[in-house]
């Protein structure tokens, strides 16, 4: 697997995105059979691995904490904080909390979960309107300097906030929605990034499975899956972006390749410090993902991908509207 620079920490050019071993496109699943798809992918060569204490809450720290304990040391493990869950029930109370001495808690919860004595990326998962991003960064800056956590992150936050956070300390990673699928980074986040000098992950980079090629307007989702309330997932928004899709595949006939590998090749060929983080609950689609970083596309495959996209009006919003009131975006 080739690696990437995002900031200063290196990482498999292709992460794993551990959500989808939570409850958020239906059921967990067996939680052997995650461990053992966790080290498959380590396996493949996948070294970033991304959780959060949301997930569950806390189980899905605690299965990645299980699967990497046996090679913690060749690996990064990206978490979160920034929700207001009790952290001893896991209650959600609704909202967010960035209040410093919470933040500090929460490492410290999540470092028992993942076993380990450090966390590689942590990330303030949603920007807390009631506690300014100058305390989130000191808090950050603390537990740095305490050897707890390595590295500072933003997930979607918006660029004059990743601006005064990176002045209190440097912000090593931002995680946003970015594919095919949804290109809103392209206008300012990404140049900022470039500016200051920080890596860039995209989550949903296959654009929650719609990018595979496997979704239509026909395709039932379990009823607990959180695609059944987005707006981009109602069926008749689903067919009218086939169009996208039918860009996607054409190129990957013609490249022999996956469409999930091709919309991976893409972002990464967007800009070297771009690094993905698609998620599965298959080993199989491990191994697919995983070959999207040894697809090359030419600079005739990025063209026309970017010239049919011109012409193709995405339909319905990324997220339902509470959702994307709470990230800002």
């Amino acid at each position: 697997m080739k690696t990437r620079m995002i900031g200063g920490l290196e990482v498999s050019a292709i992460g794993m995105g551990c959500m989808s071993f939570a409850n958020t496109y239906g059921p967990a699943g067996d939680h052997l059979e995650a461990v053992n798809i966790i080290r498959g992918a380590f396996d493949l060569g996948v070294t970033h691995f991304d959780t959060a204490e949301a997930y569950g809450p806390f189980a899905n720290e605690e299965l990645v904490g299980e699967a990497l304990q046996p090679i913690r040391d060749k690996v990064v493990i990206a978490t979160k904080f920034g929700f207001d869950i009790d952290l001893e029930t896991g209650k959600r109370n609704g909202g967010t909390n960035s209040r410093p001495e919470h933040i500090k808690a929460v490492a410290d919860a999540a470092l028992k979960r993942l076993r380990t004595d450090h966390i590689d990326l942590f990330y303030q998962h949603r920007v807390d309107p009631a506690v300014p991003i100058e305390d989130v960064a000191g808090a950050l800056k603390d537990l740095i300097t305490e050897g707890k956590v390595r590295h500072y992150g933003l997930s979607e936050a918006g660029i004059n906030t990743i601006r005064r956070a990176h002045a209190v300390h440097p912000v090593t990673a931002v995680q946003s929605e970015y594919s095919l699928f949804w290109r809103g980074p392209e206008a300012e986040l990404l140049p900022t990034l470039e500016e200051l000098g920080i890596g860039f992950v995209p989550f949903s980079p296959l654009g929650a499975g719609f990018l595979t090629g496997k979704i239509d307007e026909n395709t039932k989702f379990d009823p607990t899956d959180f695609r059944n309330y987005v707006p981009r997932f109602t069926p008749e928004a689903r067919k009218a972006n086939m169009a996208l899709v039918d860009v996607v595949k054409a190129v990957a006939e013609r490249d022999s390749a996956t469409p999930a590998q091709v919309a991976l090749a893409w972002l990464l060929a967007q800009k070297p410090w771009i690094a993905p983080i698609p998620g599965t609950k298959k080993l199989s689609r491990v191994e697919e993902n995983v070959g999207g970083a040894d697809l090359e596309l030419t600079d005739a495959d990025l063209s026309e991908i970017d010239t049919a996209l011109s012409k193709i009006k995405v339909h319905g919003e990324r997220l339902p509207e509470a959702v994307l009131k709470m990230t800002g975006l």
